[in-house]
């Protein structure tokens, strides 16, 4: 644990355009910042960074909140975790209380498997660089390949012993789990507490690195010949480890795709290593797996622009292509660039500088929609059957550009290159789309999911079951935004000399109960309860801390441990609030979007009251609800006494309709 003093300190440090600028692009506009949500697909900047509130939100899916918020989202780390990773990126010493059981308990596999993973990746470089074999069999590989020391460094490049469990039996010296080497896949078998079998040994290994540098996973190509043994193996997935949402090489290659504003693809580790060491950073790898929707929108945080690069090998460019239309879907402006015959990324690139490299790229790339066209028309010739696929196959691709104009801009190239009406690939298009779109629709519906209309209703979309939950929701707003600020002030005028002047300043006479005091005490006197237990705790939690002199409830819920309540503060601090018309009429103003929060917070004295009211309200109706319904089934002595019930409660009803029909005026 943390003591509290250093967790505000972390707190008070953290800027949230710093650390979100780690992991996306962000472009300023206006006084905020804008890019692409990293936790959906986003295809439009939705992604909004304040600076004056030091809080994140995006608006299609919700996700966001303080600084340490968002660490613990993207790296998928717990609070503590994010904190201490905070800490370090803004050095910021600290010494932590020794664990409760019960927390030892929660710690998280996911650091334990970190932790050896790092380990085994300093045991590998120390064999490469330091044990005979590693030198004369490992280094000797990475020469014969042409990296310099430098880049072998860089990339952590490493060497594992042809011996069994030379690595296995060190890790368990050093007090690493049997179970975590298991886990990893760094080691295999150990069935019936048998020794375990190094996975990667007599291999030279890649380490894979997350996007915040972390060692995720490995790879290792094997230097012998064997039978029935691929050349390269890699880890399998676990808890830390998903390839689909991986790329090898893109904690390298982040800052240098963000300056060019362009990512280049390949295939291997060596491809990418080797156009590193020609002067091209901008570059990443698939993991040798057809590219993911997970991996595109790891590219797609920091540009649009991706350049994919083939070697000449016909068969391998056409099982790519299969992967590529993800990219089309994904709004994506993709580039494709064929190497000369009998090269490949690694080979061209070592006969390159960055330069003559870049140069060739510029010069050699076309458009996707282009390369396919002309790849599938050299096969087609003058077959009309494989012409009528070719025309199928492009339609399927165009079809999932999101893009309006730029699904109509290929529409009209393919027409011109393919001498087909261009009016009848605007049909099939459009009946693909429809096609797909029928598709997800019956998705959701079999699923039973009802997507929001707003999608800022994202968040409270699961509870639009409860008859109360948007009245609660309206309290707890104003708990979080306004709590401890008093429902109204009144000041009188009084003359005062100043000097030889008479002036007439404003003089305090009057101040009503805090927000949280008020909506306590409304609420208790008709014996009202939060049914939802989530704005219940924030709501027992405000109260509990409003005899704080310092309590800031939006700053203590932004912070909270819990993400369910941090979420919650993000979404009603971040949320673009529009007085309703009945609000409006009741102060008798006519807002725009600058003025509306200026006034709410001056509107208090009628707002908050309005809104336990509205609550209270929803109550009533509930119960005359049930009381109906008990009346289906009574008897005629039960019948008596709900009869009697309902008057009361429509007397009640009648009364709240009348406050809430008139503006509410406190009286004290």
């Amino acid at each position: 644990m943390i003591d509290q003093v250093t967790i505000e300190r972390i707190q008070d440090a953290a800027r949230i355009v710093d650390v979100v600028s780690d992991f996306i692009t962000l472009r300023k506009r206006g006084a905020n910042y804008v890019g692409l949500c990293p936790f959906h697909d986003d295809h439009t900047p939705s992604f909004y960074v304040s600076p004056a509130k030091n809080i994140c939100k995006c608006f299609a899916c919700g996700e966001g909140g303080a600084p340490v918020h968002f660490i613990m989202k993207h790296e998928q780390l717990s609070y503590y975790e994010a904190l201490k990773y905070l800490a370090k990126k803004y050095h910021i010493e600290f010494e932590e209380k020794e664990l409760t059981d019960e927390e030892k308990q929660e710690q998280s596999i996911r650091e334990s498997l970190f932790i050896l993973n790092e380990y085994a990746r300093d045991f590998f470089v120390k064999t490469l660089h330091e044990h005979p074999e590693g030198k004369a069999v490992g280094m000797s590989y990475f020469r014969e390949r042409g990296f310099r020391d430098d880049i072998i460094k860089k990339f952590q490049l490493g060497y594992s012993l042809e011996q069994r469990d030379a690595f296995s039996a060190e890790a368990l010296r050093a007090g690493h789990q049997r179970e975590y080497l298991l886990k990893t896949g760094l080691a295999v078998g150990g069935e019936n507490m048998l020794s375990l079998t190094d996975r990667f040994r007599g291999r030279v290994i890649f380490p894979v690195h997350t996007l915040s540098g972390k060692v995720v996973a490995f790879g290792g190509r094997i230097l012998k010949k064997a039978e029935n043994t691929g050349k390269y193996i890699n880890s399998p997935e676990s808890e830390i480890y998903s390839k689909s949402n991986e790329l090898y090489g893109i904690y390298f290659a982040k800052n240098a795709i963000v300056k060019q504003d362009r990512c280049y693809l390949v295939e291997g580790y060596t491809d990418v290593i080797s156009m590193h060491q020609a002067g091209i950073e901008n570059v990443v790898a698939s993991l040798g797996t057809a590219l993911t929707h997970g991996q595109i929108r790891l590219i797609r945080r920091f540009s649009n622009n991706i350049t994919v690069l083939y070697d000449g090998d016909t068969a391998g460019i056409n099982a790519a292509l299969r992967g590529i239309d993800l990219l089309l879907e994904e709004g994506m402006n993709v580039k494709v660039v064929l190497l000369p015959d009998g090269e490949d990324p690694d080979s061209f690139a070592r006969k390159q500088n960055a330069e003559s490299f870049t140069r060739y790229i510029d010069e050699h790339e076309v458009d996707f929609i282009r390369f396919k066209t002309r790849l599938l028309l050299e096969e087609a010739v003058d077959d009309p059957i494989k012409r009528a696929g070719l025309i199928a196959n492009l339609v399927q691709s165009i079809s999932v550009i999101p893009n309006t104009i730029t699904r109509s801009v290929y529409v009209h190239d393919c027409a011109n290159l393919l001498d087909v009406d261009e009016k009848m690939l605007v049909r099939e298009v459009n009946k693909i789309r429809l096609k797909n779109f029928e598709k997800q629709k019956k998705r959701s519906s079999d699923k039973k999911e009802d997507l929001p209309v707003d999608p800022h209703d994202a968040f409270r979309s699961i509870f639009s079951e409860d008859p109360y939950e948007k009245y609660e929701r309206q309290i707890i707003r104003y708990i979080i935004r306004y709590g401890m600020k008093p429902i109204y002030r009144r000041f009188e005028k009084e003359k005062r000399r100043e000097g030889k002047k008479a002036i007439e300043v404003d003089v305090l006479v009057e101040e009503g109960p805090l927000v949280i005091h008020f909506v306590k005490y409304d609420l208790e006197r008709d014996h009202i309860e939060f049914t939802h237990p989530l704005y219940r705790q924030v709501f027992e939690e405000a109260v509990e801390k409003s005899v704080e002199a310092d309590f800031v409830p939006d700053k203590y819920f932004l912070y909270h441990p819990d993400s369910k309540i941090s979420e919650l503060a993000s979404e009603v601090m971040t949320d673009k609030y529009h007085l309703s018309k009945i609000h409006a009429k009741l102060l008798g103003e006519s807002m725009n979007d600058k003025d509306s929060c200026l006034i709410e917070e001056n509107s208090l004295e009628t707002l908050v009251p309005r809104a336990t009211t509205e609550l209270k309200n929803a109550y009533i109706l509930q119960k005359i609800e049930k009381v109906k319904k008990a009346m289906q089934t009574a008897d005629s002595n039960q019948m008596i006494t709900l009869l009697q019930e309902l008057q009361q409660l429509q007397n009640i009803k009648k009364e709240l309709a009348k406050i809430l029909g008139e503006r509410i005026i406190l009286k004290y």
